[in-house]
């Protein structure tokens, strides 16, 4: 068990390899049931879990803004996480960082066998994906096609996940029409459950329809999230303008109207606001 005082805490010297020893001395300071910090000790697992998401998606967010000054902090906070959960797994007697490293250390060097093995390099980008997923797939042994797709993960992306595995057994549209059908149907059982059922049914219909939607975006080419995601910088750029316009005149937009905030909306479109 580190102590609060001991020397490496406080040098700032040395490479990765130190720095990291010294972030894993720090944590174990912190959850020292004597003398660490009361809110630290606190936490478990589950406790930890929204902040480990939270913390990847601000490394996404600077890395779309282009943010480099900002992701150094954001890589920091992310990488703390590991090491609070390895911290708690080493209490726990599950696993520590070093057996964390090692075990990633192992499945990269497995999953890379063009580099590190004797296969041939030659391949393309999605030959190697291919490649990867075979290898994921025969680790994984006699599991379900759908086993192993994280539950926590954003819901498009694990929609995106579970289709391709299913594809993969050939569970899949064999092209865009038929998606494009289907979403007209689901579109149709959505506008009928609005008038005739309940909150739970159309949530439900509601659901049915991102989910082609987001087969036809896997069909087209196209990342789901990452569509989403630009669509609401999109529309948050859009909306500041908006924003702007009327402050020049003196207004906020809750003192406008639909009106005049679509025209505006229509002015940043045509100035190529993306």
């Amino acid at each position: 068990m580190a102590k609060p005082t001991d020397p490496l805490i406080f040098d700032e010297t040395g490479g990765a390899e130190q720095q990291i020893a010294r972030l894993s001395a720090i944590m174990d300071c912190l959850r020292d049931p004597e003398t660490g910090c009361p809110w630290d000790i606190e936490q478990d697992f589950a406790s930890i879990a929204p902040y480990t998401i939270e913390e990847a998606h601000e490394v996404a967010d600077a890395i779309a803004r282009n943010a480099w000054d900002e992701l150094e902090g954001e890589l920091g906070d992310l990488l703390l996480q590991v090491i609070y959960h390895s911290q708690m797994g080493r209490e726990a007697g599950h696993f520590d960082l070093a057996s964390v490293a090692r075990a990633i250390n192992a499945k990269m060097v497995a999953r890379h066998p063009h580099v590190f093995g004797g296969e041939n390099r030659d391949k393309s980008a999605d030959q190697q994906t291919e490649d990867w997923e075979r290898i994921k797939a025969a680790e994984r042994g006699p599991a379900g096609v759908l086993d192993g797709v994280a539950l926590g993960l954003p819901a498009l992306t694990r929609a995106i996940k579970l289709q391709r595995r299913a594809a993969r057994v050939g569970f899949d549209w064999p092209s865009t029409d038929e998606v494009i059908d289907k979403i007209r149907e689901e579109a149709e059982e959505l506008a009928e459950a609005r008038h005739a059922l309940g909150p739970e049914a159309i949530a439900e219909e509601f659901g049915d329809l991102l989910f082609v939607m987001v087969n036809l975006g896997r069909h087209l080419g196209v990342d789901s999230e990452a569509a989403l995601r630009a669509a609401n910088a999109k529309f948050y750029n859009r909306f500041r303008f908006i924003e702007g316009e009327l402050e020049a005149i003196g207004k906020r937009p809750a003192e406008s109207d639909l009106a005049e905030m679509d025209a505006l909306w229509n002015r940043a479109k045509a100035r190529g606001i993306r």
